[in-house]
């Protein structure tokens, strides 16, 4: 099944931020576009409050760039709720030798009880030496789960309360032209697990999944992963054309504290191709990811599922931990287009599809596709941050979407 999977991977890619208003640059042989001709909000709010920007010399570029959005849809299934999305992105070396490094804050508060600080960073040393990468969450997240694999009726879910620490730090060190390889540590803490919500069965009944499902237990996983990374983007926050693939074997073990021994594999692989070298931007994106436990053991609130990937951004029209089971397969595609040449507004179009393992075997009975389109709206020009504003859909499900940066 991993050869076919793999198979369609490569079948499916083959067909197809910051930066001072300069002249065009390179980082590691990736072309940046000259920004000069390019108009955002930030430019708009300027001419209408006539605020003047300091003129900034060649040898003094910015290297640090902050946006800040009042409202996003992160966390925001199952209720209203309130959240103050923000990303800065900085440069830690020359910027003809650098990648772009990131920082992603996103605090949320769900009217139903939904409350979440998850901060997620990418940082680039001098030359791209060396990749630390990060991701901390400090959540309270009633959530509902329909069990393992496809095929429920969207009725038959169980509401689920936890809170939820998570601490996963690794660092990966250049090893030729964009290809990078480390380790990491990843911690898990599932504590207050609530699964009594009045359905007259419990959480490990209506799951039918004994790890990290048991009244009054908590979930605890700790271990080390290796990490192997290649990314020729050199912009996160609004790649370019170019490849980024990223492994992460995960090995929790008792013997730093996990309830059981378990492992996990999860692979990611993205293409970004530009169909027209002029402007507007004219472009498509490819993502698929594959996602699987790779031993008996693994928690059920760890185990793969929809919406849940690092950055909680795939699934779109999808709703979040709709589809979960001990391997999970997703692919995605998405057009975009700048709609004015300035670059200020544009859209996207996409579709995605996912099918989650059935209970008890490794097979892929249900494939369940979801679609939707997007308007985008440059809010700084620099970086390449965008306003995105998507509306997804899929059976029984819909969605209107709102956050700061690409979905991947």
């Amino acid at each position: 099944m991993v050869k076919i999977l793999l198979a369609v991977l490569l079948f499916c890619l083959l067909p197809a931020l910051l930066m001072a208003q300069t002249d065009s640059i390179t980082v590691n042989h990736v072309p940046i576009k000259d920004t000069i001709n390019k108009t955002d909000l930030i430019d708009i709010a300027r001419s209408v409050f006539k605020f003047k920007s300091r003129p900034v010399s060649d040898n003094e570029r910015k290297k640090f760039y902050f946006s800040l959005l009042p409202i996003s849809s992160t966390g925001a299934a199952n209720g209203r709720t309130l959240v103050t999305s923000t990303s800065a992105g900085f440069y830690l070396g020359d910027q003809h030798t650098t990648y772009l490094s990131s920082i992603d804050f996103a605090p949320y508060f769900n009217m139903k009880g939904r409350f979440g600080l998850p901060i997620h960073s990418s940082i680039w040393l001098s030359n791209n030496e060396y990749n630390i990468q990060g991701d901390t969450r400090l959540l309270v997240y009633p959530q509902y789960t329909w069990g393992l694999g496809g095929g429920q009726p969207s009725n038959d879910k169980f509401l689920v309360d936890y809170r939820y620490l998570r601490f996963y730090q690794s660092a990966l060190k250049h090893i030729t032209s964009s290809f990078f390889a480390g380790i990491g540590y990843n911690l898990d803490y599932y504590f207050g697990i609530d699964g009594d919500n009045g359905t007259g069965k419990t959480f490990s009944q209506f799951t039918n999944y004994k790890y990290g499902t048991q009244a009054g237990e908590n979930s605890f996983s700790s271990g080390p992963s290796v990490n192997l990374l290649y990314d020729t983007r050199n912009n996160l926050i609004n790649p370019m054309p170019g490849w980024y693939a990223n492994l992460v074997y995960r090995y929790s073990m008792v013997g730093l504290g996990s309830n059981d021994n378990w492992q996990s594999l999860y692979v990611d692989v993205r293409k970004y191709v530009q169909l027209t070298h002029s402007e507007p931007k004219n472009m498509l994106a490819f993502w698929t990811y594959y996602w699987t436990a790779l031993t008996p053991g693994m928690p059920y609130l760890n185990l793969p599922s929809i919406g849940m990937d690092p950055y909680q951004r795939s699934g779109r029209g999808i709703d979040q931990n709709r589809y979960r089971g001990e391997n999970l397969f997703y692919l995605e595609s998405e057009y975009r287009r700048d709609i004015t040449q300035n670059g200020l507004f544009g859209f996207v179009v996409f579709a995605n599809m996912n099918s989650a393992s059935q209970e008890g075997v490794k097979r892929f009975q249900y494939w369940t596709p979801a679609g939707g389109a997007g308007l985008r709206i440059k809010y700084n020009k620099k970086s390449g941050s965008n306003i995105c504003i998507d509306y997804g859909f899929s059976k029984d499900y819909s969605a209107l979407m709102v956050n700061l940066g690409e979905a991947f």
